[in-house]
């Protein structure tokens, strides 16, 4: 059997179109298409009290947010990061002349391993970047004391986290800045589009002078800001987003449990498992294929099940330390990363979207079942 439509790791969810268009004719009328309009200024305030977080800034995507968030803090020198993430994590860092320094990541939760990330420590580690794969919260709390002992900023990359809390707290109120992505392949999303969260007004304003060229006034400019704005048109997507957004949750969590329940028993096949306490958004469904168990490799799955027309995804594989432009560094040949090694040749993720249809889910199933 050949799925005549193929099916996607994600697909974005789309409102109805004449939902839209009421936005885009009052868009038309106004003739405000940017620079902090008012449906800008309508998502930042509903996304502040969806989220639960104080103070948020749109961008037009998710790399700028990062680029500027890293010179928000004022960051230089040395960044401790993980090597299991996309990419951008890490070019984030490259396009402000700071050094990425790779450590290991737990084997439960595929995050950065903060006991790994302390012996990185050097005199010129000026932050830590840590990143939320696939939603799973970073231990904040280890990560909140290395920040304290050793001066250092916490910064982190929430691009798979948009709405995950933890205890009944939003994991984006954690560290010095939380980074979003609104990305169509991202479970909430403005076509392109990301934002910062942080604590303090101060630092909103000075994200938002960055964000816009350093201008304060017609006349005055006070950084060496770039154009990270968010339009109107994308504000205008993700208003309606929020409107829909808990029901795309909930039919992600109900693919997710079947594919849980289908797979528990399968030989070579683990699905990682829940962090309890945790309110999750099911962004990503990954799994883990034991070659040693299973009757096929990951890379023979992933390849067989384009034959059907079904496209997985080797999320995060290669390392991002195995790319050229990283592999060269310094530091690369003293790296050690046996965990994030094993779990990038091991890690293949399911289709999992509001729009995924329960024979699709059913036939992936069988196939993994049955090899």
């Amino acid at each position: 059997m050949k799925f005549k439509k193929p099916i996607y790791v994600t697909e974005p969810y789309l409102p109805p179109l004449k939902d839209f268009d009421v936005f885009l004719k009052k868009i038309w009328k106004s003739k405000w298409v940017t620079n902090n309009g008012q449906f800008h200024q309508e998502l930042e305030a509903r996304l502040c009290d969806y989220l639960g977080v104080e103070y948020i800034s749109l961008f037009s995507n998710g790399t700028v947010a990062l680029i500027v968030g890293l010179q928000a803090l004022n960051i230089t020198g040395e960044v401790i990061t993980t090597p299991y993430s996309f990419v951008a994590s890490t070019h984030a860092l490259w396009w402000n002349n700071i050094k990425p320094v790779f450590a290991d990541i737990e084997p439960a939760t595929f995050n950065l391993s903060p006991q790994k990330a302390e012996r990185a420590i050097n005199p010129a580690t000026t932050a830590i970047l840590p990143v939320h794969v696939y939603g799973n919260p970073c231990d904040v709390d280890e990560f909140q004391r290395l920040g304290e002992k050793y001066h250092l900023k916490i910064i982190y990359d929430a691009a798979h986290a948009f709405g995950v809390n933890r205890i009944g707290k939003s994991i984006l109120s954690s560290g010095d800045l939380s980074i979003l992505s609104f990305h169509a392949t991202k479970i909430y999303h403005t076509f392109e589009g990301g934002a910062i969260v942080c604590n303090t007004r101060e630092m909103k304003q000075r994200i938002d002078l960055l964000k816009n060229f350093g201008f304060v006034d017609e006349v005055t400019v006070t950084e060496p800001g770039i154009n990270g704005k968010m339009n109107e048109i994308q504000a205008a997507m993700g208003l309606l987003q929020l409107d829909h957004i808990n029901d795309n949750i909930a039919r992600r969590k109900e693919i997710a449990g079947k594919y849980r329940s289908g797979l528990k028993y399968v030989k070579g096949i683990t699905c990682p498992e829940e962090m309890p306490g945790v309110d999750y958004n099911y962004s990503y469904f990954p799994i883990l294929i034991d070659p040693a168990g299973h009757a096929k490799d990951r890379d023979m799955v992933y390849a067989e099940l384009k034959e059907y027309n079904i496209y997985t995804r080797r999320y995060f594989y290669p390392l991002i330390s195995n790319f050229p432009m990283y592999r060269d560094l310094e530091t690369a040949g003293k790296l050690s990363l046996p965990v994030a090694e094993s779990v990038s040749d091991r890690i293949l993720c399911l289709p999992i979207y509001s729009g995924l249809k329960d024979n699709v889910v059913k036939f992936i199933i069988e196939y993994l079942k049955n090899g």
